[in-house]
């Protein structure tokens, strides 16, 4: 069972080369890493994405496990 979810820009189509990605508790929060990236990285403004890129955007958002260190 997934514990967070994670997103790749280098998997997004044209992104190949961009090395940043985000893990984050939950998709929510993903997205709005996302919206920054975006907008820093590749001078983006989220507010201009269309339906269908926010749709695409979604597939790529991952459930991950991430182990969480306990206390000792």
């Amino acid at each position: 069972m997934s514990n967070a979810y994670a997103y790749a820009c280098r998997d997004c189509e044209g992104m190949e080369a961009c090395p940043a990605s985000v893990v984050a508790a939950s998709a929510a929060e993903v997205w709005k890493l996302i919206e920054l990236h975006a907008e820093y990285a590749h001078g983006e403004d989220p507010a201009d994405w269309d339906q269908e890129t926010r749709t695409y955007l979604a597939t790529l958002i991952k459930p991950v496990d991430v182990r969480v260190k306990e206390d000792a």
